[in-house]
């Protein structure tokens, strides 16, 4: 996942994303690092925040613009 290289190119704490996402940041550190499953409510939620599609944050695609939306 492309979760710490996002927040990091965003010039973000992961305390930042924690208070958006209404998590404690040991939460969203377990995100990051692998040790914990990353909920689809919170991938949806970070693809919108940083405006590319779930698949470019999981590392499926090298496109960072967002797909179409229906």
């Amino acid at each position: 996942m492309r979760l710490k290289d996002m927040r990091e190119d965003a010039d973000l704490t992961q305390k930042d994303l924690a208070a958006y996402l209404h998590i404690k940041q040991n939460t969203y550190s377990q995100y990051e690092n692998g040790q914990r499953q990353l909920p689809l409510e919170i991938l949806i939620a970070l693809a919108r925040y940083y405006g590319t599609s779930t698949d470019y944050l999981l590392g499926l695609t090298s496109v960072k613009k967002p797909y179409p939306e229906k």
